[in-house]
């Protein structure tokens, strides 16, 4: 098989597509064909979940800095309160 052709054949399968004209014959074939789409996910998945901790973590860390003030109520920032003393 050709490089254009194996590329085709990678591309209809992690796409999901799957067009049929295409497919492996051997063993190996199918090993390989199993294993690539599997493999596709976790490159995906992996970096997408650790940027959306990083989010996460982010969003917590800024609220964390939040308090509410004990005369009024009113949600303050640990920031505004470091200015007033």
């Amino acid at each position: 098989m050709s490089i254009p052709v194996t590329t085709w054949w990678g591309v209809a399968a992690l796409t999901t597509v799957g067009y049929g004209d295409m497919y492996p014959d051997t063993i190996a074939g199918q090993f390989v064909g199993a294993i690539t789409p599997i493999l596709g996910i976790g490159m995906l998945a992996l970096p997408a979940s650790t940027l959306t901790a990083g989010f996460i973590e982010e969003v917590e860390n800024e609220l964390d800095e939040r308090t509410q003030c004990p005369h009024c109520g009113k949600t303050v920032q640990l920031k505004d309160l470091d200015e007033v003393e």
